[in-house]
């Protein structure tokens, strides 16, 4: 029986729609924003701020910022690669990289994003494979729902918080 490999996991999902728009959600400002982030900030290499509509290029830095928490809140990284049609790499909450590969296939436009490089950790608590593959899970179906016309599925509402233990 194999091992089970807590630094990397792969998850896909399919999309009801054309490569572009997906890579166009995944490499923007204004697209990350549609279904993933509260704001999403890209800095050229000579430190511009890129424009909503503009696409990320290679060794661009980016600083992002969630649904539900304040600005001192950020994650910060970098962008490895990028090809302008169907696939970028970038680190991710701190020495993660996460790759996101499109493809077409029998009409439906396929997204794999694999995360990998992740930490070990005896804490649960702290445990980024288990927190980090919840979280693209969860996202992945607010971008499918979004780009298939449907709900936005995050709370963006501060004042709606669980007060559950």
């Amino acid at each position: 029986m194999a091992e089970n490999n807590w630094t990397k996991f792969i998850i896909t999902a399919d999309f009801n729609t054309d490569a572009r728009s997906i890579y166009k959600a995944w490499t923007t400002s204004a697209g990350l924003e549609s279904w993933f982030l509260r704001k999403a900030e890209f800095y050229t290499i000579t430190g511009r701020l890129r424009e909503p509509e503009e696409f990320i290029l290679k060794e661009d830095t980016y600083e992002w910022y969630w649904h539900g928490f304040d600005d001192s809140t950020v994650e910060k990284g970098q962008v490895l690669e990028v090809n302008s049609i169907d696939f970028l790499k970038f680190t991710f909450a701190g020495n993660c990289i996460v790759s996101v590969r499109i493809e077409s296939k029998n009409g439906l436009t396929i997204l794999e994003l694999t995360q990998e490089n992740i930490p070990e950790e005896p804490d649960p608590a702290k445990n980024l494979f288990v927190q980090c593959q919840t979280g693209w899970t969860f996202y992945l179906a607010n971008l499918k729902s979004i780009i298939e016309g449907g709900i936005d599925l995050r709370n963006k509402r501060l004042d709606v918080k669980s007060n559950f233990k």
